[in-house]
């Protein structure tokens, strides 16, 4: 015979025995609001009915602390399922509520967008500017789909010049979330500069993988600046805001991730005239100088030898000045290439170097007492990123 328990021990044990269910920890519920209660703790209570039962809920003061509701309003609301033991009641505990008509779909968008948002993920300091000339692209979407031909043709009328390695992903249905996951840890073993996730547009269910969860992480870790081409201009998701950059379209993201070689060219010629034209009026204030000179000379000197012997001399003194000169001017240009080159974290990695980040923030680990167990860390070396955890 077992013995008795007390009642807190018994309301303890109902308790874990909810908790400890992982499905009871992620639910939607929709029913009327009755009993509605807010007192001085800024807690909201009330309960969930319809016409075969009732559910005692509550809504913490932290958890969307300026929505309120009335009795009858019908919502959708998301939660877990747990005990109240003073009371001895079933208990749906609630992180959001929402009026029933806005769907399903949009309330758990409108949820997951809350909840990332507030870990930070979707903050701009954290973005990341995009390469000024990439030269190699990463991109993941369908391989079958138009997304990847539009990016294909952008790139080669805008910026010929970088290779695109392409990681197929499905983009839709309930297996598209993982493979896109997939397709992310894939690439990011590529030694890209950044890369493109995108997909064409249509319904909120055929864009619903870009919503997901996993992605948004996958997205927030992937070690170098991620542009995303989702759907179209009236579409918006959470991979959107996670992301370094968002575009509109796959188009869109192509020609936000590089440069238009046309205009590169445009400006080339333009500084060239410049160099050019700058170059002719050094030559003429130099040649009006010598001409000034010259004619000094010759009415200040009488003697035609002498005054020959004194051109000789002034020319020669110029092309010293001159040959000084370009030697000064090259001299600086090599310091500068120096320091330039002494900069390029490549060149480092190149000698035998690594850069160690924490793989979801991107912040340099530089000292042992930020290396903890279990972190996750992306290490860059000359060819790539290459990822590992702290044991």
């Amino acid at each position: 015979m077992q013995p008795a328990l007390t009642v807190s021990q018994l309301t303890a044990f109902l308790r874990e025995i909810l908790e400890a269910n992982e499905y009871l920890w992620d639910l939607w519920v929709v029913g009327e609001i009755s009993n509605f209660s807010r007192p001085s703790s800024g807690h909201r209570y009330f309960s969930l009915k319809d016409a075969g039962g009732v559910l005692r809920c509550v809504l913490f003061r932290d958890d969307m602390p300026g929505a309120t509701f009335r009795d009858g309003d019908r919502v959708l609301a998301h939660g877990r399922v747990s005990v109240y033991p003073q009371r001895g009641e079933l208990q749906f505990v609630c992180d959001f509520v929402r009026p029933e008509g806005v769907g399903i779909l949009a309330a758990r968008y409108e949820e997951l967008k809350k909840r990332l948002g507030a870990e930070g993920l979707f903050d701009p300091a954290r973005k990341r500017p995009l390469p000024r000339f990439p030269q190699r692209v990463g991109l993941v979407t369908s391989p079958t789909g138009a997304a990847l031909q539009d990016i294909k043709n952008v790139l080669a009328r805008r910026w010929p010049l970088a290779t695109l390695t392409v990681a197929p992903a499905v983009v839709q249905g309930e297996q598209a979330a993982p493979r896109i996951v997939a397709a992310m840890r894939a690439l990011a073993a590529e030694p890209i500069d950044l890369a493109i996730v995108a997909r064409g547009g249509g319904s909120i269910e055929d864009l619903w993988a870009f919503n997901d969860e996993r992605v948004a992480r996958a997205l927030y870790a992937f070690p170098v600046p991620v542009v995303s081409g989702v759907g179209h201009e009236t579409d918006e998701t959470i991979a959107d805001l996670v992301a370094d950059v968002r575009a509109p379209t796959p188009s869109a993201a192509a020609e936000r991730a590089t440069p238009d070689i046309r205009e590169l060219a445009r400006a080339v010629n333009v500084l060239d005239r410049t160099m050019a034209s700058a170059a002719r009026s050094a030559v003429a204030e130099d040649a009006a100088r010598v001409n000034a000179a010259l004619m000094r000379m010759q009415r200040s000197i009488p003697d035609p030898a002498a005054k020959a012997r004194a051109v000789d001399a002034l020319l020669q003194a110029l092309a010293a000045g001159l040959e000084r000169r370009c030697a000064t001017d090259r001299a600086r240009f090599e310091s500068a290439k120096a320091r330039v080159a002494g900069l390029d974290p490549h060149a480092t990695l190149a000698r035998g170097f690594a850069i160690v980040q924490d793989a979801s923030t991107r912040k340099v680990v530089n000292s042992v007492r930020k290396a903890k167990p279990g972190h996750h860390i992306a290490v860059s070396v000359a060819d790539g990123t290459f990822f590992a955890d702290i044991g």
